[in-house]
């Protein structure tokens, strides 16, 4: 199995000034040619520490990809910390050095001098063109390995990973795996109770299983590893099938679906209305349903008078009140159906910031699992 770890470069993203999405980006696309890809570390703009991570992932993977720290700065050392990596110095390269003139020439500007430091690679590098920046990559090879250099600029990363970089694994790695992933989101059991019913599936190693828990959904990835799509597809098709079979109706949806989108269409397929009030909450319920109304402070019993004053005005048949209690880390929640009205009052364990995310989800799901039983 060809194996890769990320090493994303910048003290940016490390002091929470940029978000880094090249990591997940890079991820997706290791998938779908089936490589596992094993970590992923960010490093400060610092030679040794870089160097030292390199030769560490060396060890473990085949592929290490590093994005970022490739510009004409002095804090861009990438350059400098793979050939450390590889114990060989840097060289200057004219035509990638004819490339950066090309590229700033575009703009009606001759380069600066010390912009020939984007046209040094490590000794024997792969130079690889960069068609859309200033910043040339590299590939750097051993017997078992290929340290591959990308910008951090993320426009640029994909086009250079697109072009350049996939035909090239595809070709060096013998590439003709894929993995499929298919997520199934579960709402009304914790994840410690799923992990019962379904903890065998997740001991499985083609298809594994795993559970990753949000605030009031938990999440169920079937990821398959496979010559062919339809092949992947069949080996997920049989661990679902079990997970379905073992948690059934808590499973509300899969992979793009959202809970209140699933709760909206069976609104919609009833050919109702629905009007929601929200208290305390900060508007997650506001943000998540239309026909929304936030009022302030209310206790259970003015939540439901307004929550009946709000379906008469609007003629809806279905409404639905959340009010959350942040100091008593609780919530009540009302419902009013065609079938009569119900309430409900939850206690939360959790951080006090996540309980309006934590009591929307519940109360969707209330709803959701409501609709589906009733006739």
């Amino acid at each position: 199995m060809t194996s890769a770890e990320i090493i994303t470069i910048g003290t940016e993203i490390l002091l929470g000034e940029i978000v880094d999405t090249n990591t997940r980006y890079l991820a997706k696309n290791l998938r779908g040619l089936g490589i596992d890809l094993y970590r992923t570390i960010t490093i400060g703009d610092n030679e040794d520490r870089i160097a030292d991570a390199i030769r560490d992932s060396m060890r473990r993977a085949d592929i290490v990809i590093t994005t970022g720290g490739l510009g004409p700065t002095v804090d861009d050392p990438t350059r400098e910390a793979v050939a450390k990596a590889m114990g060989v110095q840097t060289e200057f390269r004219e035509d990638l050095w004819q490339q950066v003139v090309a590229t700033i020439a575009r703009y009606g500007r001759t380069p600066s001098e010390n912009q020939k430091r984007q046209a040094y690679v490590p000794q024997g590098a792969i130079g690889i063109h960069n068609p859309v920046g200033t910043a040339p990559c590299f590939i750097v090879e051993t017997e078992r390995n290929a340290v591959i250099s990308l910008p951090g600029v993320p426009n640029e990363m994909e086009l250079i990973l697109h072009e350049s970089i996939i035909p090239y694994l595809q070709k060096r790695f013998d590439l003709n795996e894929l993995i499929k992933i298919r997520v199934l989101h579960c709402s009304g059991l914790g994840e410690g109770t799923i992990d019962e019913k379904i903890g065998d599936l997740e001991k499985l190693s083609n298809p594994t299983v795993g559970l990753a828990a949000h605030t009031g959904v938990v999440d169920i990835r079937i990821a398959a590893k496979a010559k062919t799509e339809s092949e992947a597809d069949a080996m997920i098709a049989a661990v679902e099938k079990q997970a379905r079979e073992r948690l059934g109706s808590f499973i509300f949806g899969a992979d793009e679906d959202k809970l209140e989108d699933v709760v909206l269409d069976l609104i919609a397929k009833r050919g109702w209305k629905l009007v929601a009030i929200e208290s305390g909450l900060g508007g997650s319920l506001t943000r998540t349903l239309p026909h929304t109304a936030s009022l302030s402070a209310l206790e259970v019993d003015s939540l439901t008078q307004a929550l009946r004053a709000a379906q008469a005005d609007s003629k809806a048949e279905a409404a639905l009140g959340v009010v959350a209690h942040l100091e008593e880390r609780s919530a009540d929640m009302v419902m009013i159906l065609p079938t009569g009205e119900q309430t409900h009052h939850i206690t939360y364990g959790g951080p006090p910031r996540s309980l309006p995310r934590w009591a929307t989800n519940l109360a969707l799901n209330w709803l959701r699992t409501t609709l589906e039983e009733m006739k």
